[in-house]
């Protein structure tokens, strides 16, 4: 922004966001599946208004490339990650890996408790790994699959298993989201975990409580014999064992090693590969056709399952929709759509229009209640615009923590916010790379599943709540001042 010649008023820094809002909405109406490119276009339509708003106000291109480029580089971790999540997704489904965890599962699951299970194992299976990306890409596909299989929603499960992962990676100290909102606060890790329980627990409580009420009430479409049926349609074509669970297992340990996401995926993605040449033979041979040696079809199904489309036919349709993947290819319009948010918001952000945005609003937060809130929504709306829930952490930590500091309010009180409104809603807006991966991984519409995403719309308006209610609100204690000794007495 230091090498603009003017600074861009608040009409210049809304118009790409107006813009890019009548695309999107229009996009609604008119696309069956807005992901497959009209959103992906939208976004570069409106970051081609930024650009030339940006332009106008005398900023050189090479800066705003610098920055679209820098946008784009954050993203890369995450585009690697979606990746492998979809070669991992597709190695698991041939080796039996899933369709084992749905089989049993169908046995050990009471329909009316399923969606607080689904909650409940989400969340520890994501504390325990620190991420909730692979929770909902590992158990959480399993997890909807056994929701279909009984005649829970899609939706309604989706939103199960995204906030159960969701709580879990908040209070993991393994997860990236976690370590990054102290740090940008200014406080300690375990710190910063505590201090959120105050208003975590009491949102995964309203969030059990509500599934409960949800569960009890639930009609289920399919019966003892539909559930049979998937059983049998299952074991029909996969050889269901329970050595199959070692790869999940291994894998679990791997990530509380804290080995990175990226060899981690592809430990298991091997692993997966390995498991369905040794306990799959039928099925490879299924895929790669007879008439060739093991070896080859070995290798041309493990490649398949990589990198392409798996379909499994049963007698079921049901189940035959259960059991097909995409592999890495079934990511690529996800992570055309992270691009293309990425340099939107590098646009938005290189030519100091969000922070335009923001300034106002600050400016208007007078109570520490006004603060809380501004913070929520500003970091609400860097995950709209930025598309990323990493600058949605990183951006407003740094925009409000002069501010906190100056309304003698503790760094916690900010890094908890961050954490209720930044981390939260990422996965509730399609184009942000959280929503659009879970969004692919789950193959559920965001705007399908958001309504059930109980806890990740609960945290932050629960973190408003403490704040206008002065709950918990930690501040810096003042200095008792001493009062004037009265002089002696002549």
């Amino acid at each position: 922004m230091a090498s603009m010649k003017r600074t861009p008023n608040l009409a210049e820094a809304l118009l790409p966001i107006l813009f890019l809002i009548v695309l999107l909405t229009a996009n609604v109406f008119v696309f069956e599946d807005t992901l497959s490119g009209s959103n992906q276009i939208a976004l570069l339509l409106a970051a081609t208004v930024a650009g030339i708003v940006v332009r106008r106000n005398g900023q050189k291109w090479e800066h705003t490339r610098q920055q679209v480029v820098k946008t784009i580089g954050s993203a890369m971790p995450s585009m690697l990650i979606l990746l492998l999540i979809g070669s991992l997704a597709g190695t698991w489904m041939i080796s039996g890996i899933v369709p084992a965890m749905i089989y049993y599962g169908l046995d050990i699951v009471n329909p009316k408790l399923f969606l607080i299970t689904a909650v409940v194992v989400s969340a520890l299976v994501s504390v325990a790994t620190g991420s909730s990306w692979s929770t909902i890409a590992t158990i959480g596909v399993a997890l909807l699959g056994i929701g279909n299989a009984i005649g829970i929603s899609e939706p309604m499960a989706a939103g199960a298993i995204i906030s159960g992962a969701y709580f879990g990676d908040k209070i993991s100290p393994l997860s990236d989201t976690t370590n990054l909102a102290p740090a940008m606060a200014g406080t300690d890790l375990f710190t910063h975990i505590r201090y959120m329980f105050f208003t975590t627990i009491p949102s995964i409580i309203i969030t059990l409580i509500v599934f409960l009420i949800i569960g009890i009430n639930y009609e289920f479409k399919s019966s003892l014999t539909d559930i049979e049926l998937v059983k049998s349609a299952i074991g029909e074509i996969f050889s269901i064992s329970p050595w199959l669970f070692l790869v999940p297992i291994i894998l679990f340990v791997i990530i509380i090693m804290k080995v990175p996401p990226i060899p981690s995926l592809m430990i298991g993605t091997l692993l997966g590969g390995l498991f369905a040449v040794i306990f799959q033979p039928d099925l490879v041979w299924e895929i790669a056709g007879r008439g060739m040696s093991y070896g080859k079809a070995s290798y041309i199904s493990f490649m398949q399952a990589m990198f392409g489309d798996v379909a499994l036919s049963t007698q079921n349709e049901h189940v035959n929709h259960l059991l097909s993947t995409s592999g890495m290819r079934g990511m690529l319009d996800t992570i055309w759509l992270i691009l293309s948010a990425m340099v939107f918001g590098g646009i938005m952000e290189a030519g100091g229009l969000l922070q335009r945005i923001t300034r106002p609003i600050m400016k208007m937060a007078k109570s520490t209640g006004a603060l809380v809130s501004s913070t929520v929504g500003t970091c609400v709306f860097f995950n709209a615009t930025a598309s990323d829930q990493y600058l949605a952490i990183v951006v407003p930590g740094r925009m409000y923590r002069k501010a906190y500091e100056e309304r003698g309010l503790k760094p916690e009180v900010l890094s908890r916010t961050l954490e209720d409104s930044g981390t939260m809603t990422s996965v509730l807006i399609p184009w942000n790379t959280c929503g659009a991966t879970q969004s692919r991984v789950l193959d559920v519409a965001t705007f399908d599943y958001l309504p059930y995403c109980f806890f990740n719309l609960i945290s932050p308006v629960m973190s408003i709540l403490f704040a206008y209610f002065n709950i918990k609100i930690r501040r810096f204690v003042k200095p008792a001042t001493k009062p004037n000794p009265k002089p002696d007495a002549i």
